[in-house]
């Protein structure tokens, strides 16, 4: 069996009726291993939501939209591969944390890789895409926030040119543990 590369990959923004497939890929994101690190919300509590709350994400992430786009690599076989979100932060407002935002910035989030098609590039394509679309909607940076304890994502960020800017928030889900802000500034 040959292993898909990046390359043989479409990675694309979501589109509106596609907010079947984006909930499947959240549900299966929310049952990886280590989602307990890299998730804020549970399986339970998304599986619970409503289609209207899917279909709702599918638009306001989806194709058009300048404050927040999820990014999808389809494989080969038409299936979900992985997935990010890029939000847009606005200078002058405050984070999800409740701290200020000082410049114009994208924040990747929701990143997901099945674990099959781990291992191969596709998450660098994914995040080429989002932080693209980042620099497209005019951001001075593009940061993200990873757990402390994952430190395979850690890797994976720093691969990509992320590095930790030093501000440290607790854990949502215990205020023990700790996330880690990881930016990446524009090219020069």
């Amino acid at each position: 069996m040959t292993v898909p590369t990046r390359n043989d990959y479409v990675v694309r923004a979501i589109r509106p009726d596609d907010w079947e497939k984006v909930k499947q890929l959240r549900l299966d994101a929310l049952r990886d291993p280590i989602a307990h690190l890299a998730f804020l919300e549970t399986y339970e509590d998304a599986a619970a939501r409503p289609d209207s709350f899917w279909q709702d994400r599918a638009v306001g992430s989806g194709e058009g939209s300048t404050t927040s786009l999820q990014f999808i690599a389809e494989a080969p076989d038409g299936t979900w591969a992985g997935s990010v979100t890029v939000l847009v932060e606005e200078a002058g407002t405050k984070d999800w944390a409740g701290y200020p935002v000082d410049r114009r910035q994208g924040h990747m989030v929701g990143v997901f890789v099945r674990p099959e098609h781990r291992g191969n590039g596709l998450v660098e394509a994914l995040f080429e895409a989002g932080v693209a679309w980042a620099w497209e909607q005019q951001a001075e940076r593009v940061r993200l926030f990873v757990h402390e304890e994952n430190a395979r994502a850690q890797a994976a960020y720093r691969k990509l040119g992320f590095g930790p800017s030093g501000r440290i928030v607790s854990f949502t889900k215990d205020e023990a543990e700790n996330e880690l802000e990881f930016v990446l500034e524009p090219p020069a």
